[in-house]
């Protein structure tokens, strides 16, 4: 991390870490996140902070002030803000990415997706296009780009806060040219790539409306509901890009969603039903949970 304008005395940050690792464990919040903040806006490093070796410093930079910090971490406690968008990052796979209220915080459950995208049989073609809807922060459409160097990847959203977050990404990881964004709702702007692309990929909402409240507070409270609520069975915006995804996919093209645990039979009812999907399989994340499907366009 680069230095900081601000500086605190190493004694008196390893104080204050002490206090508020006691704080993260009475509010049931892990002391990982602290240590997590504290190497995104102090000059500390993982090890630095577990040997506690930062304490006989004499002084220790930071890119805000010590009260500036202290604030942030309060608002974890008694707000529920999620950490990543107190300091304004989140890593996912080999991404450093930029986030901010707006924008859902991409999982590290989702990274999968992008290995499963490169296991998949593509069908041959001289131009490659692939699609990211409802792309939030950009990570999904950065993980295709940096996967599949000849494609050209477009990413469509929604909301023009979440598009602004991605491009930034995008510049970020110097990954822009490779990435064209679009606003707009799922396929709308992208007409001109009808029976062309090769690969729809998507982290679309799929929390039940009458579920959202039962969220953890820091998805509930602070996350854009936009990108999580998917209507009565939670199916909505699933059922869409089931039905639309075949005027846009070459045969042979793949459809690739992430979804909730225990929707995987009914999403594969859907797609068996609508006629043009074949070979329809539910992949399970790391932990062993349904959480992806996979089907190709016939």
């Amino acid at each position: 991390m680069s230095q900081g304008f601000f500086y605190v005395s190493g004694e008196e940050l390893l104080l204050w870490r002490r206090e508020s690792s006691a704080q993260a464990i009475t509010a049931k919040i892990a002391t990982q996140e602290l240590d997590w903040l504290l190497q995104e806006i102090a000059d500390l490093d993982a090890l630095s902070l577990r040997l506690e070796s930062f304490g006989e410093r004499e002084k220790i930079s930071l890119t805000c002030s010590f009260p500036e910090l202290k604030s942030l971490w309060k608002r974890r406690i008694q707000e529920r803000v999620p950490v990543q968008y107190l300091a304004g990052m989140t890593t996912w796979r080999n991404f450093k990415l930029k986030v901010a209220p707006g924008v859902l915080i991409p999982r590290p459950e989702t990274e999968l997706i992008i290995e499963i995208a490169q296991q998949a049989t593509i069908p041959k073609s001289l131009d490659y296009h692939w699609v990211d809807l409802g792309t939030g922060t950009g990570a999904i459409a950065l993980g295709l780009a940096a996967s599949f160097p000849s494609a050209t990847i477009h990413a469509v959203d929604s909301s023009a806060t979440a598009l602004a977050i991605a491009k930034k990404n995008a510049q970020l990881t110097k990954l822009q040219e490779r990435i064209t964004f679009y606003h707009g709702s799922w396929w709308q702007p992208l007409s001109h790539l009808a029976g062309q692309v090769t690969g729809m990929v998507s982290n679309p909402p799929y929390i039940p409306t009458q579920e959202l409240a039962t969220l953890q507070p820091e998805v509930w409270q602070h996350e854009p509901h936009l990108a999580l609520e998917g209507g009565n069975d939670g199916l909505d915006a699933i059922r869409h890009l089931i039905e639309t995804a075949p005027q846009y996919l070459v045969t042979g093209g793949i459809w690739l969603i992430e979804m909730m645990v225990g929707q995987g039979e009914n999403v594969v009812s859907l797609l068996s039903e609508q006629g043009n999907y074949r070979d329809i399989q539910i992949i399970r994340d790391l932990s062993q949970r349904e959480r992806f499907v996979l089907a190709y366009r016939t």
